[in-house]
């Protein structure tokens, strides 16, 4: 790399420099000496054109090369790794003037257990517990980051030289080299129900060994029972005003406590790169069996209401819906699925209006938008793209009909029971919520086979080809076979004759619906060219199910798998 100070260029990474296109001559000017004694070159800029222009560069470049020993640099790793770190904490006070460095932090531990090392020997102590930056507590300034790693780093990898060992870089260019890092298999970790149960049963139930607030009156930390959130809910990316980052909280409070637990001799997780964000150690991580349930005084039912305080009596057109809250437990790893920046009423930051708390997200959009996990319709349609739903749902289009329709499917809790009695308390609205869910009826089936039709003959456009036996029954029944165990789809497939609409998409549920070729003409109808025609429609329903659903017979590619040929 190049560092330009005024007119003076130093030719810090001669090779990086060589590679760039030569738009200027250099000739060589005074040696001096780096921080640690090492030489280093000055090379002045001369005009562009004169004749020592390309002979000069080479000269300088090959002597500067030899002076730092380039040709001893490290090869990088080709294959992933969980525990690259890039070092570049200068890059808080300004613009990098050299590239990051490629950190390999297994190596160091691996190389220090040989010699009886341990963390301590790179991480001080900050409140009894390791800080997680290297030989420091704190960021003060530029020039103390930079000869924090410089004064350290350097020494201890040619005092490992000096005793005959293999060792790593000890001048800049072996450091600081303009490569790509090898790509990172690192995966973030967390605390899910199985690990989460786990650490408070080794806790004994002790919340506050890990929840806390901070006491602004105070200025420390203190339990707040019965406020335990996830640790993301404060600590954040970026250290903000008096919380450290998540990643310096979890390395501080997480690995500290493994330490500890392994120093009196007691049940620990890791304490290495690998071992918390190595793909396949997560792999093996234990999971508990017949989990309780998470004890937050949540209640079981709750009954999802527009108005809040913050609406200024804003009332919602929308009915009520009545959400099973203990179900949904079950079916996630954590309350942040849902709970996204704090475990409380969804209202309580997306109003119907926005609010700057929600980042102006409205209540409507918080619960409709998708894409988005956090909200209910992004979730369940994230479902229905399993292999056994994608099928019929990629090629349901909701008409506006259809549309309300669907909408009742949630909101079916009537406003004025819930107004009735002017603002219930929680456990009147959640009693509402009860009945109402107890009212549902989950549908796992459809018609009896009797009344589903064995072998359909489509045969309309019968010319190249004989008539096409579609084998209906048997397709019925697969579907109805791989939802089985779905209650998200036993409830919301509320008519026997829901799962016909997947291929009968344009009409309500009925034993009998009417046939593709009432709505799909012969010829195509070119004044409603969001309509196909008839065969158009059969081959685009037939093709998109089978591709959706990995149906690998028949072969939608290969005609006389479907069609027989007309003799």
């Amino acid at each position: 790399m190049t560092v330009r100070r005024s007119k003076i260029w130093f030719i810090t990474d001669p090779l990086d420099s060589f590679c760039r296109p030569i738009g200027f001559a250099y000739r060589l000017g005074q040696t001096g000496t780096n921080h640690k004694g090492k030489m280093k070159m000055r090379i002045v800029k001369t005009t562009q054109g004169q004749n020592i222009f390309l002979m000069t560069t080479i000269t300088a470049l090959i002597f500067a090369a030899a002076c730092y020993g380039v040709a001893t640099m490290l090869a990088p790793d080709t294959e992933g790794r969980a525990d690259i770190i890039i070092i570049d904490a200068v890059a808080a006070f300004g613009d990098l003037e050299r590239s990051g460095v490629i950190f390999y932090h297994s190596r160091h531990t691996q190389a220090l257990e040989k010699s009886g090392k341990d963390c301590s020997a790179c991480h001080q102590t900050m409140d009894g517990r390791l800080s997680p930056k290297f030989m420091r507590v704190e960021d003060i300034s530029r020039s103390m980051v930079m000869d924090t790693y410089h004064d350290n780093c350097i020494s201890c990898h040619q005092d490992t030289l000096d005793a005959g060992e293999k060792s790593g870089p000890v001048t800049c260019g072996e450091c600081h080299i303009r490569e790509s890092a090898p790509m990172s298999t690192r995966r973030p970790m967390g605390l899910d129900k199985s690990l989460h149960y786990r650490h408070a049963k080794a806790l004994d139930n002790k919340c506050e060994q890990c929840h806390h607030e901070y006491d602004e009156g105070a200025k420390k930390l203190f339990y707040a029972e019965g406020k335990e959130g996830a640790c993301l809910y404060c600590h954040r990316t970026t250290a903000e005003e008096n919380r450290i980052s998540l990643k310096d909280a979890s390395h501080q409070d997480c690995i500290g406590c493994h330490l500890e637990r392994t120093a009196k001799n007691l049940d620990a997780g890791p304490v290495t790169c690998l071992g918390c964000h190595d793909p396949a150690e997560q792999k093996i991580i234990e999971k508990a069996d017949n989990l309780p349930r998470l004890k937050r005084k949540q209640p079981d039912a709750v009954l999802l209401r527009a108005a809040s305080a913050g609406d200024g009596g804003l009332q919602s057109r929308m009915d009520a819906v009545a959400f099973n809250h203990k179900a949904h437990e079950a079916y996630n790893d954590s309350c942040k699925v849902c709970h996204h920046a704090e475990l409380m009423d969804c209202r309580s930051c997306h109003t119907q209006t926005g609010s700057e708390k929600g980042n102006h997200i409205k209540l409507e959009r918080a619960m409709h938008q998708t894409g988005v996990d956090t909200s209910c319709i992004g979730c369940h349609t994230r479902e229905q793209q399993a292999i056994e739903c994608a099928g019929c749902h990629s090629a349901i289009v909701k008409s506006p009909p259809q549309q309300q329709a669907y909408c009742k499917t949630c909101h079916a809790t009537p406003s004025t029971a819930v107004t009735a009695a002017g603002n219930p308390a929680q456990v009147e609205t959640a009693r509402i919520a009860q009945q109402q869910l107890d009212s549902r009826k989950p549908m796992y089936g459809t018609y009896a086979d009797a009344d589903i039709p064995d072998i359909v003959i489509i045969g309309q456009l019968v010319s190249q080809y004989e008539a096409v036996e579609l084998p209906h029954r048997k397709i019925v029944t697969t579907l109805v076979r791989n939802l089985e165990n779905s209650k998200l789809a036993a409830y919301f497939h509320a008519d026997p004759g829901t799962v016909c609409q997947g291929c009968h998409h344009n009409s309500p549920p009925a034993e009998k619906p009417p046939l593709c070729a009432s709505c799909h003409g012969v010829p195509f109808d070119e004044k409603n060219p969001s309509k196909p025609g008839l065969s158009g429609a059969y081959h685009q329903q037939c093709m998109n199910c089978h591709d959706r659903m990995g149906i690998v017979k028949p072969d939608s590619r290969d005609c006389e798998s479907c069609h027989k040929e007309k003799k």
